[in-house]
């Protein structure tokens, strides 16, 4: 289905499900938080590379707005909900200080991906917190987890975020993010080794030739 929908351009990668949250103080984006929230309206987040703003984007809903101050400026707690293709951009609407865009909505399976490949997934990022010495709790059970809860937590760039979010099928999204894990272990693996050896410097060390 295709239709307009107040923008909200951030150099950032929203994922459906995802929970976010917002300090609004710019007066196009008050007035567009003001309005979705009044009218319950969902607004899009499409994202911005290199100061570009990008084919797809996130659509939210705004669930709350946590703090009003006295100059106007929000807090505010959205949730991703679909994704979307934004077919163009229109920089002035009509009486609106805030962008727009036309956009089509995209089909996305959240949950066509294989348990078995999950829990591979999650065993490797298990190995990679605990490299970096990173404890993470998902508040989710483990069952119900899916590339978009994790895909912030694996040190993806931005560029590599957005290609997860451009996947439409889980099991994609799996095998990317298992690709990366992969890709980026060994480098961790030695970063903390050398660290080791870096703090052993200066030490008295016990070794034999047998070491």
């Amino acid at each position: 289905m295709t239709g307009f929908l107040p923008i909200f351009p951030l150099n950032i990668v929203v994922y459906p499900g995802e929970a976010l949250n917002l300090h609004i103080f710019e007066e196009r984006y008050k007035a567009l938080v003001k309005e979705c929230f009044a009218e319950k309206k969902e607004f899009g987040i499409p994202v911005v590379i290199n100061n570009k703003i990008q084919e797809l984007g996130t659509k939210v809903k705004i669930l709350s707005i946590d703090k009003e101050y006295e100059d106007g400026k929000m807090d505010i707690k959205t949730q991703g909900i679909s994704t979307f293709r934004v077919l163009e951009v229109i920089e002035d609407v009509p009486d609106k200080l805030y962008k727009g865009a036309i956009v089509s909505n995209i089909e996305t399976a959240y949950y066509d991906g294989y348990q078995s490949k999950m829990n591979v997934i999650m065993k490797e990022i298990e190995m990679f917190h605990a490299l970096l010495k990173i404890k993470k709790d998902y508040d989710i059970p483990f069952e119900e987890l899916t590339s978009y809860h994790i895909a912030h937590h694996i040190g993806l760039n931005i560029e590599e975020e957005y290609d997860v979010l451009r996947m439409p099928k889980e099991s994609q999204r799996q095998e990317y993010i298992l690709r990366h894990l992969r890709d980026v272990l060994p480098t961790v693996q030695e970063l903390n080794n050398l660290q080791k050896r870096i703090q052993l410097n200066g030490h008295y060390k016990h070794l034999s030739l047998d070491d």
